[in-house]
């Protein structure tokens, strides 16, 4: 992936956006991997793996949505996209958040402890996840200029959608 201050790259960013769908497919199968059998030499890897990825190569990436693709599409936007971008923005707030939140623990699994409660692990894991996915769609939706140009003209028509 590209430094943050280069311009951003479609293809380094649909190349990150594959990396993170693996990831959030990893994510939830660690979840699953405690549930059935605990923390183990496997667990412990995958967790290592997911923060380590969460903490640096998401962030970064986020960083240079931030930093080149956004402005972009705020220069001249239209309401919209505006909204869109904003949303996209809140989003990464929200991601910040919840990783905030999974990354003590997915240290923990990494290092072999079992001090966090499953429950609420599996519960952050479903939420970072859902949120992720969503956010996603509606990036590869604006960064596909035939996606975004049918986005726009349905957002225009129904603007109440965009607000939601």
């Amino acid at each position: 992936m590209p430094a943050v201050n280069q311009a951003a790259n479609p293809a380094s960013l649909d190349d990150c956006h594959i990396q993170i769908h693996q990831k959030l497919l990893d994510l939830a199968a660690l979840s699953r991997h405690l549930d059935t059998v605990g923390i183990d030499a496997a667990a412990q890897h995958m967790a290592h793996g997911l923060e380590t990825f969460f903490s640096n190569t998401s962030r970064q990436h986020h960083a240079q949505e931030e930093k080149t693709l956004f402005p972009s599409w705020l220069c001249g936007a239209n309401e919209a996209l505006a909204a869109a971008v904003r949303t996209l923005q809140q989003d990464h707030g929200w991601i910040e958040e919840n990783l905030l939140e999974l990354s003590p623990q997915l240290s923990a699994i990494a290092s072999g402890n079992n001090w966090f409660d499953m429950p609420e692990f599996q519960h952050g894991v479903e939420v970072f996840i859902a949120l992720y996915r969503q956010h996603m769609e509606l990036e590869d939706v604006l960064t596909d200029p035939q996606s975004r140009a049918r986005w726009l003209a349905d957002a225009q028509q129904a603007p109440q959608r965009v607000a939601a």
